[in-house]
């Protein structure tokens, strides 16, 4: 079920997205800035994650390496935090309620359903290097900081490569969720 899910996690992306859209009743200006704030902010964070990882994308779980470097030296799923960003950003607009629901469906999905799945995986595949990263760092926090692997260097062109993707969708879903919000106003 969790493989089969992993799979699915960009339509059930889009099922959040258009849960958050139906929820959409109008809102203020000073709002709309905030969210355009923490949706871009997220968006900026997916940018690093993707930078720093080496090979991501894909239906099934997969890696050439475990990447311990950049954000993933400060949590071990950052590409999936910036998509909570981005998708609380777009909550923000929708009203209390669609953070409620945003932030449940999230957490069932992704943090006890798509997380443990990759984690599986790369405990199989890396060991007491993925075992010894966890001591490490947190799901989504940092236990222990080391700045030079923060500041490791990174490849900006698998941003350029496989994020654009992720960049064209967050751009269209933020102004899509704006335009709802003031036809309401």
């Amino acid at each position: 079920m969790r493989e089969w899910i992993f799979k699915m996690r960009g339509g059930i992306w889009t099922l959040l997205f258009i849960a958050i859209l139906f929820m959409v009743r109008g809102t203020t200006p000073t709002v709309i800035a905030v969210s355009l704030i923490v949706v871009a902010a997220g968006q900026l964070w997916r940018c690093w994650s993707a930078a720093s990882i080496g090979l991501y994308r894909g239906e099934n779980v997969k890696a050439l390496k475990l990447a311990t470097t950049g954000p993933y030296a400060l949590m071990r799923n950052p590409l999936y935090f910036g998509n909570f960003v981005i998708g609380l950003g777009w909550s923000l607009i929708a009203g209390k309620w669609a953070v409620i629901i945003f932030t449940l469906s999230f957490s069932v999905l992704y943090v006890m359903v798509i997380i443990p799945h990759e984690e599986s995986f790369l405990r199989s595949k890396f060991g007491s290097e993925y075992e010894d990263y966890c001591t490490r760092v947190g799901m989504f926090w940092p236990l222990k900081i080391n700045v030079e692997d923060i500041t490791a260097s990174v490849d900006w062109e698998i941003v350029k490569r496989s994020e654009v993707h992720t960049i064209i969708s967050t751009v269209t879903g933020t102004a899509i969720i704006i335009g709802v919000s003031l036809c309401y106003t």
